[in-house]
């Protein structure tokens, strides 16, 4: 089953309770980018925003953090009620961090870059939830998606069949319904959804159409 997770990155923050609502419609994910200035250029939200749209909304958060030191952060965020935390391959020390998230009773996500190969987050497949695959350079919305990604997801549905795993394949970056098609077909389970919701003006008609799409591919 395809799941979109909307990213609220790309939303208006002055309304955040009221899109949570909308978004609750129609899916039951909700996919918060946490940036730090450190490992990103831009700065978004931390544990206590997390802990306020917490108080309103049931929804999954999938906390993507993009940020230097996660370890200092993941029982904040558990605090907080993340349901998944997903840190990067590229900060080093992985199996710490997973270990970390699994005495946390987090469900554990890893993510990679464009110009990361894939081979570095092989080790630790048997061992994550969710692996996120970047198909921009994260740090802003609104990119591009590059074509690139597809190939990672392909490698990655394929280790996943070979080796009897069940973790969950995630793209994020440039993700809409002339992008979704193409990463469904290579693998992908969950769709991190921007810039495409949230400057359409039908937000949760975009959502269902992916859905709608998802179901066509997948049957």
């Amino acid at each position: 089953m395809i799941t979109v997770a909307p990213s609220i990155l790309s939303a208006d923050f002055g309304y955040l309770t009221n899109i949570l609502d909308d978004i609750a419609k129609v899916t039951d994910h909700c996919h918060l980018d946490i940036m730090d200035g450190h490992f990103v250029p831009n700065i978004t939200i931390g544990p206590p925003v997390v802990k306020s749209l917490r108080k309103h909304s049931n929804l999954y958060f999938d906390c993507h953090l993009m940020i230097e030191n996660p370890r200092k952060y993941l029982e904040s965020f558990k605090e907080a009620g993340a349901d998944l935390t997903t840190v990067h391959i590229e900060v080093g020390k992985t199996l710490e961090l997973i270990d970390q998230m699994e005495d946390l009773q987090l469900s554990k996500g890893l993510a990679l870059n464009p110009d990361t190969d894939f081979s570095h987050v092989v080790p630790y497949l048997e061992k994550v939830d969710l692996l996120l695959i970047m198909s921009v350079f994260p740090g802003f919305g609104g990119q591009t998606f590059m074509l690139e990604a597809l190939d990672k997801l392909r490698l990655a549905s394929k280790y996943r069949e070979e080796n009897n795993l069940s973790f969950r394949i995630e793209v994020d970056g440039g993700v809409n319904l002339l992008t979704a098609p193409g990463c469904i077909d290579a693998g992908a389970d969950i769709l991190v959804v921007g810039s495409a919701i949230f400057e359409s003006e039908q937000p949760i008609g975009i959502i269902s159409a992916l859905k709608s799409l998802a179901i066509g591919i997948r049957h």
